[in-house]
């Protein structure tokens, strides 16, 4: 499962090798700066929207690659059953970032209390 930091100045998710062979993928840092908004979603499965191109698709159970979509490309990270953090960006290579993590309510509220709070919605 993806590994999630959150410091002052940066959003930091890394890949395990098998989710960066899987869905072509690598590691990426987003200053906070570039963050306009956080939600929780419930399944993240359901979340993901366009076509994938490249990654994995494992139907109701895992999703890891790039999905493309109206607005711009999403790095996409979900496992079923897992909550997961989707996070608009702006000026980056994704316009959005969907990844499972066991406390993406806590990274949420985290993210909100950062110094880029008075854009999140």
């Amino acid at each position: 499962m993806a590994h999630v930091d959150l410091t002052s100045e940066a959003l930091t998710v890394r890949l395990s090798l098998g989710e960066k062979v899987a869905g072509l993928l690598r590691d990426l840092v987003v200053p906070l700066g570039a963050v306009t908004s956080v939600t929780v979603e419930d399944d993240g499965i359901k979340a993901v929207r366009g076509l994938r191109a490249p990654g994995l698709a494992l139907p109701g159970r895992t999703k890891i690659g790039t999905w493309r979509r109206r607005g711009g490309p999403a790095m996409v990270v979900v496992r079923a059953g897992v909550p997961t953090l989707r996070v608009g960006l702006e000026g980056q290579r994704y316009a959005e970032l969907l990844v499972s993590h066991a406390d993406a309510h806590e990274l949420a509220a985290r993210l909100s209390r950062s110094s880029a709070a008075p854009r999140l919605q």
